[in-house]
């Protein structure tokens, strides 16, 4: 596991989704785990790669999350790994995500599954909005063009 500069011990990022999607506005959720899940998470194995959040019935899930059983607790008392994972927000947050996403057609990635100083697990989910080719093509230009005149300045002085 991969720490961070504030403290949080970071398992899983999910790179593409800054390439994929505008991300609006960025949000914290608990996650409701079993044991043998936290247990997974700690030695440093889950995949968020191709996760999404889904509203169902005034409640929000993380859906296709991938925390691989944990080997050492037997066979019995071990997990499903890719379960639909239940987000915990207050109740204004989940109000405005499935408004989101109801209405304006806002897409809800997850971006970071970390453990906070406390060692708690938490998600940081998106609320975004998908980008076209166009723009994608966009941004690359841009950051080639960032990377080139912060050479050109080290090369100057």
């Amino acid at each position: 596991m991969a720490k961070s500069g504030d403290g949080r011990k970071v398992v899983a990022v999910n790179r593409k989704a800054r390439h994929n999607y505008t991300i609006e506005e960025i949000f914290e959720a608990g996650l409701q785990l079993y044991g043998s899940e936290v247990k997974s998470l700690r030695s440093g194995k889950a995949n968020i790669a191709e996760a999404y959040a889904s509203p169902e019935d005034n409640e929000i899930y993380l859906v296709n999350a991938n925390i691989p059983e944990y080997a050492q607790s037997g066979g019995r008392n071990n997990h499903e790994p890719r379960r639909q994972r239940k987000l915990l927000l207050h109740r204004n947050e989940i109000n405005k995500l499935i408004g989101a996403a109801q209405r304006e057609g806002m897409t809800l990635v997850p971006l970071r599954l970390y453990f906070t100083e406390r060692g708690i697990a938490k998600l940081e989910i998106g609320l975004a909005k998908g980008k076209k080719l166009h723009d994608k093509r966009e941004a690359q230009k841009s950051r080639d063009w960032q990377r080139q005149k912060a050479r050109l300045m080290r090369e100057k002085g």
